[in-house]
């Protein structure tokens, strides 16, 4: 590992540790002496976590290759939040994580993504980990059949009659390309309650569990065209924008740029880079 990663790593372990309350983990507080930080020792967090303190000690500075599955469970004993924890597995040289921290993370979003959407011409919203909406805006409102919004933004396309209606050429421009997006999901997320549903009734739903079933590499819809019925502006095309609220790994801002007639506005547009 790069001296400046370990530096890293040590620092952000430290600090926490230095935070967290022996007591509430029924354990001595010891009184700082020359060196000696406050919060949970070295031992202590090898100790609650069921490792060597040389186990600990190699991956507080980095000596050897992290096991992710050890820095997972010490970064919920010193409480990371999810930017402390994916700077953790990159400081680590393992990457991104393979999933978040703790089952809350990607439920919430901070509330100025609200006035984001809101300022925003195109329809666009905002969902968590889960698809559940958070945020939309007017124009996104528009899209349906009497202003009748779906609470789950996955099971209205997949599952939904609606969905399946204003959802055009559904069979082949929508289900095969939406639904490896619940699986990778469900992958970083095995214990989601609300993946979970999903994906039992779309299992159970006789058009969708072929689709489900054959599989598919495709994660997200940035850039896309797909067909569309918009309720107020009839047939149409919508090229779809996708970003991700740093602060909730695997919520979804999404913005739809609407194109009227039964033509397609583009195949691709240009891609944008740095002049």
């Amino acid at each position: 590992m790069h001296s400046t990663r370990k530096a890293a790593l040590k620092k952000l372990l430290e600090e926490r540790r230095a935070l967290i309350d022996p007591t509430a983990h029924n354990l001595p507080r010891y009184v700082p002496g020359p060196g000696r930080r406050p919060g949970l020792t070295q031992q202590q967090v090898a100790d609650l976590c069921n490792v060597s303190l040389g186990a600990y000690r190699n991956l507080e500075s980095g000596t050897t290759a992290a096991d992710v599955h050890l820095l997972r469970r010490v970064a919920t004993l010193l409480c990371l939040n999810e930017q402390e924890w994916i700077a953790a597995c990159r400081y680590a040289g393992i990457g991104d994580p393979p999933g978040p921290l703790t089952p809350a993370s990607g439920k919430e979003v901070p509330g100025v993504w609200q006035e984001v959407v809101d300022d925003q011409g195109h329809p666009a919203y905002v969902t968590d980990a889960s698809w559940d909406l958070i945020a939309y805006n007017k124009p996104f409102a528009r899209l349906f059949p009497e202003g009748r919004i779906p609470w789950n933004v996955m099971r209205w396309m997949m599952l939904d009659r609606d969905g399946r209606r204003m959802l055009t050429d559904w069979h082949t421009a929508w289900a095969p390309l939406v639904l490896p997006q619940l699986q990778a999901a469900l992958a970083a997320r095995p214990d989601d309650n609300t993946l979970q549903r999903l994906e039992r009734d779309i299992l159970a739903d006789p058009d969708c569990a072929p689709i489900y079933k054959a599989g598919g590499a495709y994660i997200h819809p940035d850039g896309d065209e797909r067909p569309i019925l918009h309720s107020a502006d009839g047939p149409g095309w919508v090229t779809m924008c996708a970003a991700q609220p740093l602060t909730a790994p695997g919520a979804r801002h999404i913005t739809l740029i609407f194109h009227p007639g039964e033509q397609r506005a583009h195949e691709r547009t240009p891609v944008l880079r740095s002049r």
